[in-house]
């Protein structure tokens, strides 16, 4: 029974990263959403889950170590995804993570031009909600969901062998 719980945890958080780094190009690409530098940066723990499940099936002798691996890069989302949201409700000043596009002071008045052509999105700025939340506070409730799902399996993993 423990078994079949973990080895759906597992397929639900692989299709929870599918979906929502689908659902991050969909709003991003066709429904023209320009997402900031940190609404970026939150969408690489998806894509190591995805990494480390497909990984996790080809060696599965190392499973705990994987789960762990899971719980570490969820972890990580989460405090990313809760810094996004501090900036968001104004709680945290933006950094130069915000800025990243426009940091360097070597530039020349050709590359200053395009740059001040482009739209460039603050994190403190949001663009898209669904039900009045933005991407970032669901993304801190995931992350965080899969994060405490994956560690009560690690902590428990000997016990139920």
């Amino acid at each position: 029974m423990v078994e079949n719980n973990k080895n759906l945890l597992i397929k639900l958080i692989f299709l929870v990263s599918i979906i929502a780094l689908v659902s991050a190009f969909y709003i991003e690409y066709i429904l023209g959403h320009q997402a900031c530098n940190l609404c970026i940066l939150e969408r690489i723990p998806y894509l190591l889950a995805m990494i480390l499940i497909l990984i996790n099936y080809k060696f599965n002798q190392f499973e705990k170590f994987f789960i762990l691996l899971l719980t570490i890069v969820f972890l990580v989302g989460t405090i990313l995804s809760l810094y996004h949201l501090g900036i968001e409700l104004g709680f945290i000043q933006e950094s130069l993570v915000c800025d990243l596009k426009s940091g360097s002071d070597l530039l020349s008045k050709e590359e200053i031009l395009k740059q001040l052509q482009k739209k460039n999105v603050s994190c403190k700025d949001v663009t898209f909600k669904i039900f009045g939340l933005s991407l970032t506070s669901y993304n801190v409730l995931i992350s965080f969901i899969i994060s405490i799902s994956t560690g009560r399996i690690y902590f428990n993993y000997d016990k139920n062998k």
